[in-house]
């Protein structure tokens, strides 16, 4: 039996926003994650295709959320252009976007309520940054009972070896098949096979 036979999936892109593209900014994940816009493209259009759910998770915070307390300075403010989907994405109107205040896509956003709505039972996650966000997506759809998909070729890290480190923790896991690390053609293949 295909692991994904009688599964309806989602495709969960996550924090690709404007803030993390910002030319001269010299943010190191930049680079990175130009370089899978194209992936996550053609998986976006394969998924539209077929009928499935595309939905744009991006970080929406506010300049006193607690994670600013840190290091890490504001960025990606709710309603400001920066949090908003890069141009370069093939967003469509059809495609959900999904502001959020954390990490997670299904943290205080309503996600897990709109994906059973529409019968999902699979989310597989790409986008920024593998090791934060879409890790922890990724383990929150487990959470909620979804199946999920970590996309190795549509998510990126801040530096390649913190991206394959990260693959490499979870590639194996006790949790298969529920949780499998894939690269997208492949996945999408399992995928029209069931």
């Amino acid at each position: 039996m295909n692991d994904f036979e009688t599964d309806k999936p989602a495709l969960l892109i996550i924090d690709m926003v404007k803030d993390n593209f910002i030319e001269g900014r010299h943010l190191p994940i930049t680079p990175l994650a130009k370089a899978i816009i194209p992936s996550i493209n053609a998986l976006s259009a394969a998924f539209r295709e077929a009928g499935w759910p595309v939905v744009f998770a991006t970080d929406a915070f506010h300049a006193e959320d607690f994670i600013f307390k840190g290091r890490m300075s504001p960025h990606s403010l709710a309603g400001t252009e920066g949090a908003e989907v890069v141009d370069e994405l093939d967003r469509r109107p059809e495609d959900y976007w999904l502001p959020k205040p954390r990490f997670s896509a299904f943290f205080k956003t309503g996600l897990e309520d709109w994906l059973r709505k529409r019968g999902v039972t699979l989310c597989a996650v790409g986008g920024i940054a593998t090791n934060f966000c879409v890790l922890t997506t990724v383990m929150d759809a487990l959470c909620h009972d979804f199946k999920a998909v970590l996309l190795e070729d549509c998510a990126a890290a801040a530096a390649a070896e913190t991206h394959r480190q990260a693959l490499g923790l979870y590639r194996r896991n006790p949790l298969q098949p529920l949780f499998q690390v894939m690269r997208a053609a492949v996945f999408l293949e399992a995928l029209r096979r069931s």
